[in-house]
């Protein structure tokens, strides 16, 4: 029997998230390759290199198939790009595979451009001193384009303040709204913008699978400091409940929901 048709159980769901915590590939990873690096991701709401600005979970399932999906939207910044990062656990997922002539990188996570760089290039300010110009945008840019369409621009940094987004406040005398400010903005305002689409996140999982729901608010633990398994968070256990019940109404937290990008430090290396 393939592995992906074999009953599956919360045991072996928490035991693929504790691998992933970890970084060790787990057995429904392609064998590559010899030379080929495998990686294997999960949440991270506190990385250096992209500010945070949203989070969900998406859960699917059917008698023999399960697939968690974990959704992140922000601000790269060492890319200087917006993106989602899509992370993949479950039985059936087509493992993303980069290819290059010296070897092949394999991994459980897809990322989606939201603003792209060359878009950040357009709308920059580049007016004043070279830290004025700084991923900081033009007061005269209207519109940005994301995902394809296009976005009218708020400039008031006030109203961004009320969201608890405080744009830059050293080398910026105009208050000009920065390049991650924008991602975070449009997450209070208009987030269907910055989420990924149902068949862009399908798109490592079979198309037939049936989708259980979505989660966007949800207790998070750190994976920096006193760092605990997947398997030990109640989160988690309740997902994998979830699955293996093909239940959405176990969802019962009893830990209040932190997965708001404010209540984490993201973006500062």
């Amino acid at each position: 029997m393939d592995a992906a048709q074999k009953p599956y159980t919360e045991i072996e769901i928490l035991n693929q998230l504790d691998l992933a915590f970890k970084g060790i590939p787990n057995e429904y990873y392609p064998d590559g390759n010899k030379g080929d690096i495998k990686y294997n991701f999960i949440l991270d709401l506190e990385h250096g290199y992209c500010v945070t600005a949203s989070s969900r979970i998406h859960l699917y399932a059917d008698k023999n198939r399960w697939a968690i999906v974990l959704e992140k939207s922000g601000y790269q910044n060492r890319g200087g790009d917006a993106e989602i990062e899509l992370n993949y656990f479950g039985n059936c997922i087509n493992c993303p595979v980069d290819k290059y002539p010296e070897r092949n990188y394999i991994s459980n996570s897809h990322n989606i451009v939201l603003i792209s760089g060359d878009e950040y290039e357009r709308i920059r300010n580049k007016e004043g001193s070279d830290m004025e110009q700084f991923e900081l945008i033009s007061p005269s840019a209207n519109e940005v384009v994301v995902q394809g369409g296009k976005i009218k621009i708020e400039h008031d940094s006030s109203k961004y303040i009320h969201f608890g987004i405080s744009p830059r406040n050293f080398d910026n005398p105009k208050h000009l709204i920065g390049f991650d400010d924008l991602v975070r903005y449009l997450n209070e305002t208009n987030p269907t913008v910055i989420s990924a689409r149902e068949n862009e996140i399908k798109e490592h999982i079979p198309a037939d699978i049936p989708k259980l729901m979505t989660v966007g608010n949800f207790h998070f633990e750190s994976i920096y400091r006193h760092p605990a398994l997947p398997s030990s968070q109640e989160t988690y256990q309740l997902l994998a409940k979830i699955l293996a019940a093909r239940d959405p109404s176990l969802w019962k937290p009893t830990l209040k929901p932190n997965n708001h990008w404010s209540n984490w430090t993201s973006g500062n290396l």
